[in-house]
């Protein structure tokens, strides 16, 4: 599966820094979003394969926002954040979320993690 990437964010050195590293690791990062608005307009303009939306947008909840883009497009969605998946398990699993990767390890591989694909076939 090919992993175009949106990523959707109220904090632009977040979005620069995931941008930076994801293409980095050979995930093309096809647009940004800092509202829910702003995604769901993105989206379908780009046609994204992933969308990544933080849990906490400015004053928008990141899991209405994936609820409203599940409606919308085909792309899977996985929720992003600095909280732990502790705190919002219940909701994220109750989300059309795939999935959910702490910011602190995002990565290529933790997106092909939760797409269920082994990346490259590489060890570890």
């Amino acid at each position: 599966m090919s992993l175009r990437c949106l990523i959707v964010d109220d904090s632009a050195r977040f979005l620069e820094a995931a941008r930076t590293l994801l293409e980095r690791d050979g995930v093309p990062v096809v647009g940004v979003a800092s509202s829910g608005a702003e995604a769901l307009s993105r989206a379908a303009e780009l046609v994204p394969d992933v969308v990544l939306v933080d849990l906490d947008l400015d004053g928008e909840s990141g899991l209405d926002v994936a609820a409203e883009l599940a409606r919308c497009v085909s792309s899977v969605i996985i929720l992003i954040s600095t909280h732990s998946l502790e705190d919002f398990q219940e909701l994220v699993a109750a989300s059309p979320a795939r999935g959910f990767v702490h910011k602190s390890a995002l990565s290529a591989r933790a997106i092909r993690g939760v797409l269920g694909e082994n990346g490259t076939g590489s060890a570890p």
